[in-house]
C-alpha cells in the first residue's frame, strides 16, 4: 500500500481501506483459482494496482463517465479503478466465468456499487461507454477494432472517448498498424519503480 499512498496521497479513508484488503482478497482467491501468477502475489500493489490505476494519472473523468474494462480476467484494471473513481461507472467483462466470479466477489466483499459484470465476449456487450480500458489482453490493432462499437458519441471529458489500455514491450509495430490519434505514455514518466520501465500507456481516439 506504499507505493499507492506514494502516488495518489489524496486518497480518503475508505479508498485506502478498500485497497487494503485487496491483499488478503485476491491471495485467498488465489488459493483456489489462478488469478494472479503465484510468484507475483507478492508484488500485487506495484504490478497489478498501481498498473491499474496509473490510467488514473492519464484521465481525470468527470462524474458519470462509464468505462468498459475489456478481458477484466480477476478484476483488473476495473476494481482498483472502480476505488479510485467512485463516480463513475465501470463494467468488466471476461469470457472465463470462474475469473469474474472471483471479481464479483472482491467487489462485493469491499463495498464497490459502481461496478457491473459480464461473462462473455465484448461482442455481446451492447452498451455504449465513454472508454474502454484493457490490461495487456491483445494486439493494439485488434482491441482497437472490438472496443471502437461500444465507445459512446457524446463527448463529457479533456480527452475524447476512446481506448485506453495497458501494454508492455516494444510497442511501435502495433501503433504503428492503428490508422486512428495514438498518444503512447511511458509509464515511467509517472513511476520510479523498476517494473514501469518497460509498461505504456495507451490511448486511441475512437
Amino acid at each position: 500500500m506504499v507505493h499507492i499512498l506514494k502516488y495518489f496521497p489524496d486518497l480518503t479513508e475508505r479508498q485506502i481501506q478498500q485497497l487494503g484488503e485487496l491483499y488478503r482478497l485476491y491471495s485467498d482467491w488465489n488459493e483456489k483459482i489462478n488469478v494472479i501468477s503465484r510468484r507475483d502475489i507478492e508484488n500485487l500493489y506495484v504490478n497489478h494496482v498501481l498498473h491499474s490505476i496509473s490510467i488514473g494519472k492519464f484521465l481525470t473523468p468527470c462524474d458519470g463517465t462509464s468505462f468498459m474494462d475489456l478481458g477484466t480476467g480477476g478484476g483488473f484494471p476495473g476494481i482498483p479503478l472502480a476505488i479510485l473513481w467512485p463516480e463513475c461507472h465501470l463494467h468488466l467483462i471476461d469470457r472465463i466465468g470462474k475469473k469474474i466470479k472471483v471479481a464479483q466477489s472482491i467487489a462485493s466483499e469491499i463495498g464497490l456499487t459502481n461496478v457491473s459484470f459480464q461473462h462473455g465476449d465484448a461482442g455481446e456487450c451492447h452498451e455504449k461507454f465513454d472508454f474502454v480500458v484493457s490490461r495487456a489482453v491483445m494486439q493494439l490493432p485488434d482491441l482497437v477494432k472490438i472496443a471502437k462499437s461500444n465507445i459512446a458519441n457524446i463527448q463529457r471529458n479533456g480527452y475524447p472517448n476512446g481506448l485506453i489500455c495497458l501494454k508492455g514491450g516494444d510497442l511501435a509495430s502495433e501503433i504503428a498498424a492503428v490508422k486512428r490519434p495514438v498518444i503512447d505514455v511511458p509509464l515511467s514518466d509517472y513511476f520510479s519503480e523498476p517494473y514501469f520501465e518497460t509498461k505504456d500507456l495507451i490511448y486511441v481516439k475512437l
